[in-house]
């Protein structure tokens, strides 16, 4: 992650969303679908699927009427999990704690601002690590009923 969560990464939870989603109805969902409720292009839906297909996070069926789902349920799933399959990296704030490229910062023995970016990288992974991707299906089917209430008391102020 090393400097903040990338477009890739948040990408990665909508897409992992909107397949949970999809789940719950039983359907497989493609690509076009995805980009079109989701706003990317699908060029770049392409990459993030491939990283979440890689560690086996979604399956793909081919042909008509197939497309992608989650491998498991969405309570199977942590936000930190999704965020570092995507980003390839740790959930490290800022790049001299990011031992993903197998080096450590020169300075990291003397570095006077490393326990305070140690320390937010720890309740950055603890704070992921308990949401789960059910959580974010949960607030969006919430919205959704909510949004759909909202719709009948429209016509009463007609």
């Amino acid at each position: 992650m090393a400097s903040g969560i990338s477009t890739k990464g948040r990408y990665a939870l909508r897409v992992m969303a909107d397949l949970a989603v999809s789940q719950e109805r039983g359907e497989w969902v493609s690509l076009g679908g995805i980009s079109k409720r989701q706003g990317i292009s699908r060029k770049y839906l392409e990459q993030v699927m491939a990283s979440l297909h890689k560690a086996g996070f979604v399956t793909s069926q081919r042909g008509k009427g197939g497309g992608y789902r989650l491998a498991k349920d969405a309570s199977d799933y942590t936000l930190g999990q999704i965020i570092r399959v995507a980003e390839g990296s740790s959930l490290a704030p800022v790049s001299c704690l990011d031992c993903a490229n197998g080096t450590l910062c020169p300075r990291s023995e003397f570095c006077p601002t490393l326990p305070v970016w140690r320390e937010l990288g720890h309740i950055i992974s603890t704070y992921l690590d308990s949401k789960r991707l059910s959580d974010i299906t949960a607030a969006m089917r919430a919205a959704e009923e909510a949004e759909g209430a909202l719709s009948g008391i429209e016509g009463l102020c007609k």
